[in-house]
């Protein structure tokens, strides 16, 4: 075949495949005439842009709904249910005595039979108490021949003043048998003298754990209050009482021995004595230097009244002249500065709500009302509170340093946001850190950062966080799937030593659940504002050096040569209590009891948990 007539067969054949692949409706056909062609595949160019097909698309999934991490509740308080004494132990020895028979008509066993059908309602470890007692001495405390003795006329006499110490008289009430009786019914008289032995006893020991440890449980008011129970051996506390004569001293060593609580006391019995004319004032007032109101004559009444002597000594003239007018003139400026710094307030010398409240805000009935709440929970600390210590009183915004039982330093306070209450506790300070790194808590990683977190993981790496695992491993935070957690997130952060450190320079731990501490801040302006309830719930200081210092017993220039040398931690050696206490009235060192605002609104829930336990007890017979 010459080569002219086999370019037209390969050219026929060409045509013939390319028609083919027009009208064939399967490309596969014009591959195999190729195939039978040359011998092989038909090899296609890739032209630019002929990508192979996109990968499927991952299903990506929604973040984790968040669940926040709630704070601490407030309970419905429930008090302690009475129930009635079952006096069946006792039973016995009154069949004991009429076998016997050789005992006397006064004899306590012969009387036990006036307790068959004693409905005498107590709480149940006092009824348990009063069984266990009487079973293994059967004998009278409160009752000699066919009257009542000279402890009891003591213990009643204690009983009835017990409103002096801001508890309820009607709680420990006792039926007192007529000293006239006729010995013609010796029965009906040792009846009579049984069951006021019984009831007597019963409200003593009521008393007695009331004056030690209050009348009500704080634990079952809210999660924000901790405190541990104190014991009160009742079977060991009659025995005392039928061993002693001295029967008041007795009862009322079990009161609080502070002068604090002295300090309280006085300050109510004063206040009930007092025919007080009281000034009642706008709570609203918003007055600034040039208005006019007719407020301001009662305001510069009481700014005379609740200053000291040099007050009102340097004002004199400025009160006599201006006191009695409506305007609020430029000359009484430094008397309103001067009056708001006396009872630490901002002297800013406008007269507004919490000036008011400072000077005006309280009645009598609301700080009769406050002392008492302060004579409750003063109950709940110990006895004593060391002669070396750290007070935080909450609604004053402040924190103080005693030692030898001297103030030796007070600093101001930011405590937590009402949606972040600081608790109500005590502890025991051990270390002081300093240049500290902020371990922040799940709550806070949950709450605040964690929504961020699932729309920017990498934002803790850039702000100077540490993530780390389970385990303690470094982590970068842009690779964990913040998305795939709702609650429980399984990492730890913490933000590392700086400037920008949420807890400043060092911080004081005291090691609780609550997670709260004492430590210093970078918002110092904080500090210039009146209502300090601002931090997530530990305690800022505005002189965190200075209580540092104080705690380590050594000097601000070793406190600030710590920190200068950088990150460290070193021990309190010494033993040192710390209260986180709430008293919305507290006395100075000086005894002048100070009225504060109740922040957290926690005397509504004690008034509550107190009402109801006077109404628990009210069947008691």
């Amino acid at each position: 075949m010459t080569g002219r007539k086999r370019n037209r067969i390969i050219l026929a054949a060409i045509v013939a495949l390319s028609t083919s692949a027009l009208i064939a409706p399967d490309a596969a056909r014009a591959e195999n005439l190729f195939q039978m062609l040359f011998g092989g595949p038909i090899k296609q160019k890739k032209e630019r842009g002929d990508f192979p097909p996109p990968p499927p698309k991952k299903t990506v999934r929604p973040p984790a709904k968040i669940t926040k991490i709630s704070s601490p509740i407030y309970y419905n308080y429930k008090a302690e249910v009475l129930s009635k004494v079952d006096f069946k132990p006792l039973a016995a020895l009154s069949r004991a005595a009429s076998t016997e028979g050789a005992l006397t008509l006064s004899s306590f066993r012969e009387a036990t039979s006036g307790l068959s059908d004693f409905d005498l309602r107590a709480e149940k470890e006092i009824g348990a108490a009063l069984v266990e007692y009487y079973s293994a001495n059967p004998d009278f405390i409160w009752v000699t021949g066919f009257s009542a003795n000279g402890r009891a006329q003591a213990a009643l006499r204690v009983l009835g003043e017990a409103g002096t110490h801001g508890l309820d008289p009607a709680d420990y009430a006792v039926q007192v048998p007529s000293n006239a009786f006729s010995m013609d019914d010796t029965g009906q008289r040792l009846k009579e003298l049984i069951r006021f032995e019984m009831e007597l006893s019963g409200r003593v020991l009521r008393y007695i754990k009331d004056s030690q440890s209050g009348r009500v449980n704080p634990n079952l008011i809210s999660e924000y209050y901790d405190f541990a129970p104190e014991k009160l051996d009742m079977v060991e506390a009659l025995k005392t009482l039928a061993d002693n004569y001295n029967t008041a001293a007795y009862m009322d060593s079990f009161q609080p021995k502070l002068a604090e609580y002295q300090a309280l006391r006085i300050e109510l019995e004063s206040l009930m004595a007092s025919e007080e004319n009281e000034i009642v004032v706008d709570s609203k007032l918003l007055l600034k230097p040039g208005q006019t109101s007719g407020e301001l004559p009662k305001m510069v009444k009481l700014f005379a009244e609740k200053g000291d002597d040099a007050f009102r000594t340097d004002f004199a003239e400025v009160i006599s002249t201006y006191g009695s007018g409506e305007t609020y003139v430029d000359e009484l400026v430094p008397l309103v500065k001067a009056a708001q710094k006396h009872v630490g307030l901002k002297a800013d010398g406008v007269i507004g709500p919490r000036t008011v409240e400072k000077f005006a805000d309280q009645s009598k009935a609301d700080r009769i009302a406050k002392v008492r709440y302060a004579l409750e929970e003063i109950r709940w600390l110990p006895s004593e509170l060391g002669a070396t210590r750290v007070f935080i009183n909450q609604p004053s915004f402040e924190a103080s340093f005693f030692e030898d039982n001297q103030k030796k330093l007070t600093t101001r306070t930011v405590i937590g946001g009402p949606r972040n209450q600081t608790s109500f506790f005590m502890d025991e300070i051990e270390q002081v850190d300093f240049n500290p790194y902020w371990g922040v808590p799940q709550s806070i990683i949950v709450n605040e950062m964690l929504p961020r977190l699932q729309r920017d993981p990498g934002y803790l790496d850039r702000a100077g966080y540490e993530v780390t695992d389970a385990k303690g491993r470094r982590v970068s935070s842009s690779s964990v799937a913040w998305g795939s957690y709702g609650s429980k997130v399984p990492y730890n952060v913490r933000q590392t030593p700086s400037e920008a450190n949420a807890l400043g320079a060092l911080k004081i731990l005291f090691p609780n659940k609550h997670a709260i501490y004492m430590h210093d801040t970078p918002q110092k302006q904080y500090f210039e504002r009146d209502n300090r309830a601002l931090s997530h719930g530990c305690i800022r200081l505005q002189d965190p050096r200075g209580m540092a210092a104080a705690v380590l017993g050594t000097s601000r220039e070793y406190v600030d040569k710590k920190i200068a040398a950088g990150h460290s931690s070193e021990k309190v050696t010494r033993k040192i209590p710390v209260y986180i206490a709430y008293f919305t009235a507290w006395p100075t060192p000086e005894g002048k009891v100070e009225y504060f605002n109740d922040v957290y609104d926690r005397d509504s829930h004690l008034e509550t948990a107190l009402e109801l336990t006077t109404a628990a007890r009210q069947p008691s017979s």
